[in-house]
Formats: structure tokens, C-alpha cells, sequence
């Protein structure tokens, strides 16, 4: 793969700002860090990264999701047609920030699965810098708010270390969540490296994200008026779950009531109308897991229309939110001289919401439902903070018009393939199609290209590898410039592709079967765009020749051995206590993630508090793991010590008798009896107070993800409806102690 010059200039006159570039500057010494050398008005950048949107989803691409404000963007600028993610989140963001493939800096799957291969150990290295360091380094302000999900998980606690965080990787300031869905109305938040601050009051996660945006670049430009800022926003939109005000569902009201197979027709019109998907394209047929629309009941139309209704509301309440943002850069009159780049969706739309759409997030991984009867009878909850939506697979497979398979199919262009945006300072045609091959690695070095700046040889004393990827500031002035990027490889989970100057081979990998087994598809994308004539059996020495190009790739790039465990890894707990078996913890500890926290889920545990009830009682809630999508909680409520589990349908507790007031040790012991069930036993010092068996899914009493782990109170969301968050413990707590069998 070509390495962007450290040198390139702008091929001339598209771009009126454009100026020789400087030469590359030697490193400063550590000691005594100065900017690299930067031109005079340097522009302003703006990156903005979307979350699980599909390529038929925003009317910028031909959807029928309203983004007006994606829709101004796209006419003031470029629509890249051909561009590609890596078909997930993490893979995405460490590729699109480095300028290097997602292997060949440690993200081949996420942070909570990595181990020790070098292409799957969740450590971006030092010499593969990325865009806000090599920024910073040529004396930009750099700010980061939204989704991170790159940080270690044994390193996201107050201990740190925080080089995996955002300030440890360029940036500035940081607001946002580390991991890869929060609650949008009850976010767990932290600023630089700390938990923030905030109460969201009822506000939207959209809304306090591009508040600190336009704050941080007033703060940025108030103080530093001759530093430009870049700025990295990447909203928790549109990934699950899916929750929004009720005004913005009510606005695509009965407008979806037509179905999926109806959206798919009407969108891949609209996108050949618009020009955005090549004239020689063709619809592919519905997916066999995705049921005809017109084979559904009443009932279940009204409830899928519903999801959807809810994840429009979501992505156009999102593109008002960008809308906010732009706007106030144009009042403030930094907008002229800001690239903006929009990358729409960090993969394909998602299939995580399975065939059946689902109301209560990751719950549904352990306590999927039976049918829809729970959930119609919820319907006017769906987006609400009692509700933590996804679509069903009809609509991940709508909102991808016109390409195949979903997010997570790094074989398919329908996980792969999302659109972007590229506006730039004195950009003369506006408003068009670029159909030239991109990915995120290229980002990075076109950005630098068009900002006239120099790649970096070494940032902080540390030699820096070349990009990966590579500019395509030429397609920028010249809609018909031969595309710079001609091999790019995918593979996500055993699931892999490789491209080359038109050419796909590619195989969806089942987990747990044998690689070598893995049957290869060959497609000709120039003629068959949505991948629909294998050519395989037609030109096997092509197909060949392509797996040998994946082989020398995957090689290059550290992706061997493959791996195909994300679903076991992702359960797998890398607390930052290690293998501890005694944990003691203080009141005051900051809240924990659910993947850094110990284990209080499943197995054989001890939970002790050492607590002091006065006469007139006490109550509250003494250590909490999750919320009410998926958590546990340890507390004291009418007098009585309870133990409640939320399998994200329904709460199971166990209660004791009265409790004597004074000082005592409170203790819960938790024992695995089955894979379906554990016995909870409640003691006041050595007296049993209470018993009780509770239901277990695969040996696990919860999946807690997207919330806190929390000593002395709930936060967030409530693990059971007996209480209001975050119900802290309102006497002595003096500490938390959790002990695992030897």
C-alpha cells in the first residue's frame, strides 16, 4: 500500500488557499517540545464520527431519515461514495484516528477482547501517533467529546495509567465515555480522567456532548486566538441504545408504516437519483433471516414501525445536534477556515438488535424474549429511559441500501462501506460525487495534505511509522483522479476480504469452524457493485491470486493467527483488580466500568460491608453493579438487608429478617449451583438473616455493560424499581470487601 509523501502539495487551483508545503522539520528535543513548523492560517479541523448508521440511512445518501444539516454539509463539500470502515467500532476508530490498519495498532477487535498478539493487545504504540498528536504537534488545540472505546480496560479506572485514555493520546481535553454504548439519558461520563462532573438533568447524552464541544472551542480560541483547534466529535448516535425525546419520534410517525422492503425500494431510487450509488447497481434480494413485510401481522408492523420510528427520531435529532455545532462555528466566524470531515457510521448498520428488535439492550443476550407480547405492551416506552431499544434485522438490512450483510461482515460492502463528507476551505466545486476507493486510514494523511502540513518523523522523541494509508487530496480538485488506494484488506472476527484495484475476494467466516475451511467469494465490484455474481468457480486463478494478496497483507499488518472468540472474550472479565482474591473498597471510589469492576455476577463470591445502622435505622444501597438493563445490587431498604438482580426482564431479590441496629458486618454470599441457578444467603456478623435461590442464563446473573459499578450507591440507572437512583447509603459505610473462594 502506497505511504503518503511527507511533502505532498495539492495538485493546484481547486483549492484557493492552497501554498507549497513546508518541508518536514526535525524533531525538537523532549526537553524542550516546540510546534512543528505550521503555515499562516493554518485551517481549523473538524472530524465528525457517527455510530452504527447505515449507507441507506441519512437522506445525504438517499435515505429517508431526515439530516438537513448533513444534507448542507454534503452540498457544501464532497460526497465520498466509496469509502470504507473497517465494519466495527473499535477497528474503525483506532484505524480512522492512527492513519495505520486496525492490526497494525494492536485494535484487531476491542479493548475487552484483547490478549498478547500483537494485532489484538488494545495498545496503540507510541511510533503510530495519532491525528491529535501529530496535530498537537504542529501547535493545534485538541479536543475529543463522544464515544473513545480504545482505552485498556484494565487501565480505565482513577489508577490509570491514562496513556490508552484521550489525553494520553493527543488530546487536550477529552469529554465523553470511554466504551461503546452508554445510556443516552443516564451516561457515565468522565472529562480528561476523571468522572465528570455533570448531572444531565433530564438532557439528552447529544446535547452535553456538543455543549462541552462549543465550550471547549470558545475556551480554545478565546485564549489562544492564533492556535488553530482540532476537533474530534463522536456522538454514542445512532448505536444502541436507541433513545430520544418523544417530539422526534413523533415526527416520523406512521411514515415507516410501509415496511422495510418498501424503504429499501424508495431509498435505491432516491440514491440513483441522486447519483450517490454507480448507475450499473442493483438491488440485492432481502436477506432470508429478514421476513417479507407483508407477511407480518398487524401487531408486529406496528411494533417494528415503532423501532424505527425511534431510530429516525435519533439520527435527525443528532443531525440537529451537528447542525448546532456548525452553526455555531459560523457565528463565531470559524467556519470558513475549518475542514470538515463526516465519516457516517464507524460500520454498517448493526444486526445487534437481532430478528426480533429488542427493548432491553445487552439483557436480551441472556434473557432473549419469547415473542413480541412483552414488548407491544411497552411500545409507548421505546426511546424512553425506562427503555434501552434496538431495531430488528429488517431495518439494519433497509438502512444498508443497496449493499449486502450488516456491521461485523467485514466481507460484505454492507458493513464495510460508509459514506463520507469532506468540505475544505476554498473548495470551488461543490455539491458532487467522488467515487474514488477510500478508507479511514486515508483520512489522516488527506486532512494533512489539505492543512499544508507536514507528516511527522518523530512525535515526543518517538520515530513515527509511516501512514498507512493515503491522501486522496487529488480527487479533492480532480473528480477524476485515478484512485491512490489500490489494496486494502478486511477481518473482523474470521470474517475477512481483501480489495484491489476493483477486484474482492471474500469469506464470511462462521466462529468456532475451522479457517481453513472458509468458502472464498470473488466479485467484480466495478461491475457488480453489491457484490450479487460470485465469480469464483469463473476465475479461480484470480480468486488466487487474491488470497495470496490477503495472506501477504493479514502478514504484514500482524493480523495472524486469526481469531474468531469475540463473543466468549467480550465476556471475559480484565478487571483491573487481576486475579485478587480478597478486594477491599472505601466509599468514595470513583465509579468503576462494569469491564474493569470484579466479578459479582456469576461463580462463587463474598460481599462484606462493615457498617454502623443507628437506632432510627438506615438505608440504601451498599455496593451496585449495573443498572436496570442488567445489574445487581447489595442494599438495606425497610429496615431489611436485600440482594436484588435485574436480568434486564424482570428482578429477582432476596430479603432477610429485621436487622439489629449498631456496628456489624453485612454479607451476602453468592454460590453457582447450576447454570440456571445460584443460592444467595444474607447475614447480619455470623447470623443468617435470609436465603434464597436465584435464576442464572449460561451461569451468568447479569450482563452489565454500558453502566457503573459503585460502592455506597447506584448510579445512573436503578438495578431494581424498589428504589430511586442513587439511593446512597445513608448510614456509617465504613468498607466494601469482596472475597472469592481460594
Amino acid at each position: 500500500m502506497k505511504t503518503i509523501l511527507h511533502t505532498a502539495a495539492l495538485v493546484g487551483g481547486a483549492l484557493g488557499t492552497v501554498a507549497s508545503v513546508p518541508p518536514a522539520v526535525a524533531a525538537p528535543a523532549p526537553a524542550a517540545p516546540q510546534p512543528a513548523e505550521r503555515p499562516a492560517n493554518a485551517p481549523n479541523v473538524v472530524w465528525i464520527l457517527l455510530d452504527d448508521v447505515g449507507f441507506g440511512a441519512s437522506s445525504a445518501f438517499g435515505g429517508l431519515i431526515d439530516t438537513p444539516n448533513l444534507e448542507a454539509l454534503a452540498a457544501q463539500g464532497l460526497r465520498y461514495t466509496n469509502f470504507h470502515t473497517t465494519a466495527i467500532s473499535s477497528p474503525t476508530r483506532a484505524a480512522l484516528l492512527t492513519g495505520r490498519n486496525h492490526h497494525s495498532v494492536g485494535l484487531g477487535l476491542f479493548p475487552e477482547t484483547a490478549n498478547e498478539q500483537p494485532g489484538y493487545n488494545g495498545h496503540i504504540p507510541p511510533s503510530k501517533g495519532t491525528v491529535a498528536e501529530v496535530l498537537r504537534n504542529a501547535g493545534y488545540s485538541t479536543i475529543a467529546v463522544g464515544k473513545w472505546h480504545l482505552a485498556p480496560v484494565a487501565e480505565a479506572s482513577a489508577a490509570g495509567p491514562f496513556t490508552g485514555w484521550p489525553t494520553g493520546k493527543g488530546f487536550d481535553r477529552y469529554f465523553g465515555f470511554l466504551y461503546g454504548e452508554t445510556d443516552q439519558w443516564a451516561p457515565q461520563l468522565v472529562e480528561d480522567t476523571h468522572v465528570a462532573d455533570v448531572d444531565p438533568a433530564g438532557r439528552h447524552l447529544n446535547e452535553l456532548l456538543t455543549d462541552r464541544a462549543i465550550r471547549y472551542v470558545a475556551n480554545a480560541r478565546s485564549l489562544r486566538p492564533d492556535q488553530p483547534f482540532f476537533l474530534y466529535y463522536a456522538p454514542g448516535a445512532t448505536h444502541a441504545p436507541h433513545q430520544v425525546a418523544p417530539e422526534w419520534i413523533q415526527r416520523y410517525r406512521g411514515r415507516f408504516d410501509a415496511g422495510w422492503d418498501a424503504y429499501r425500494e424508495r431509498t435505491f431510487a432516491r440514491q440513483r437519483e441522486l447519483g450517490v450509488v454507480p448507475a450499473n447497481a442493483k438491488l440485492p434480494p432481502r436477506h432470508p433471516r429478514v421476513p417479507a413485510w407483508d407477511t407480518l401481522d398487524a401487531d408486529h408492523q406496528r411494533l417494528y414501525a415503532r423501532y424505527f420510528e425511534t431510530y429516525a427520531g435519533f439520527l435527525s435529532y443528532t443531525d440537529a445536534e451537528i447542525g448546532r455545532l456548525v452553526d455555531y462555528l459560523k457565528r463565531s466566524g470559524q467556519y470558513e477556515n475549518t475542514i470538515f470531515a463526516v465519516v457516517v457510521g464507524d460500520n454498517g448498520a448493526s444486526k445487534e438488535g437481532t430478528d426480533l428488535g429488542t427493548l432491553n439492550g445487552l439483557g436480551d443476550l441472556l434473557a432473549p424474549p419469547s415473542g413480541i407480547a412483552g414488548e407491544l405492551a411497552r411500545i409507548d416506552e421505546i426511546g424512553s429511559k425506562t427503555s434501552s431499544p434496538n431495531y430488528p434485522l429488517g431495518w439494519a438490512q433497509a438502512t444498508n441500501t443497496p449493499y449486502r450483510q450488516w456491521k461485523q461482515d467485514a466481507n460484505a460492502e454492507g458493513g464495510t462501506r460508509n459514506p463520507l463528507i469532506l468540505v475544505a476551505p476554498g473548495l470551488r466545486e461543490r455539491g458532487t460525487v467522488r467515487e474514488q476507493f477510500g478508507h479511514v486510514i486515508d483520512l489522516l494523511p488527506t486532512t494533512l495534505e489539505l492543512a499544508r502540513l507536514p507528516a511527522p518523523r518523530t512525535i515526543a522523541g518517538v520515530e513515527q511509522a509511516p501512514f498507512e494509508g493515503v491522501s486522496l487530496a487529488a480527487s479533492v480538485t480532480d473528480r477524476k483522479a485515478p484512485s491512490p488506494h489500490h489494496v486494502q484488506y478486511f477481518e473482523i472476527n474470521g470474517t475477512r476480504a481483501i480489495y484491489a484495484d476493483g477486484w474482492k475476494a471474500s469469506t464470511l467466516h462462521t466462529p468456532g469452524t475451522p479457517f481453513e475451511q472458509d468458502a472464498w467469494e470473488l466479485y467484480d465490484l466495478r461491475e457488480d457493485p453489491t457484490e450479487l455474481r460470485d465469480l469464483a468457480a469463473r476465475h479461480p486463478d484470480k480468486l488466487a491470486e487474491l488470497k495470496a494478496l490477503f495472506d501477504a497483507e493479514a502478514r504484514k499488518y500482524q493480523v495472524y493467527p486469526l481469531k474468531d472468540t469475540l463473543f466468549t472474550d467480550f465476556a471475559s472479565r480484565r478487571s483491573v483488580f487481576g486475579q485478587r482474591k480478597t478486594i477491599e473498597l472505601l466509599p468514595g471510589l470513583d465509579p468503576l466500568f462494569s469491564s474493569t469492576a470484579p466479578n459479582v455476577a456469576s461463580g462463587a463470591f463474598e460481599i462484606a460491608a462493615q457498617v454502623e445502622i443507628p437506632e432510627r435505622g438506615a438505608q440504601g444501597v451498599l455496593l451496585a453493579n449495573g443498572g436496570r438493563f442488567g445489574g445487581g445490587s447489595f442494599y438495606v431498604q425497610a429496615g431489611r438487608l436485600h440482594y436484588a438482580q435485574n436480568n434486564g426482564r424482570g428482578v429477582s431479590t432476596v430479603s432477610s429478617e429485621p436487622l439489629a441496629p449498631g456496628r456489624s458486618t453485612l454479607r451476602l454470599v453468592f454460590r453457582t449451583l447450576a447454570r440456571d441457578k445460584a443460592r444467595v444467603q444474607l447475614f447480619q456478623g455470623d447470623r443468617a438473616i435470609g436465603e434464597g435461590t436465584v435464576p442464572l442464563n449460561f451461569g451468568l446473573a447479569y450482563f452489565s455493560y454500558d453502566e457503573s459499578f459503585d460502592v455506597g450507591r447506584d448510579l445512573q440507572t436503578p438495578v431494581t424499581p424498589d428504589y430511586a437512583a442513587p439511593f446512597a447509603f445513608d448510614g456509617r459505610l465504613d468498607k466494601v470487601t469482596i472475597r472469592y473462594p481460594q
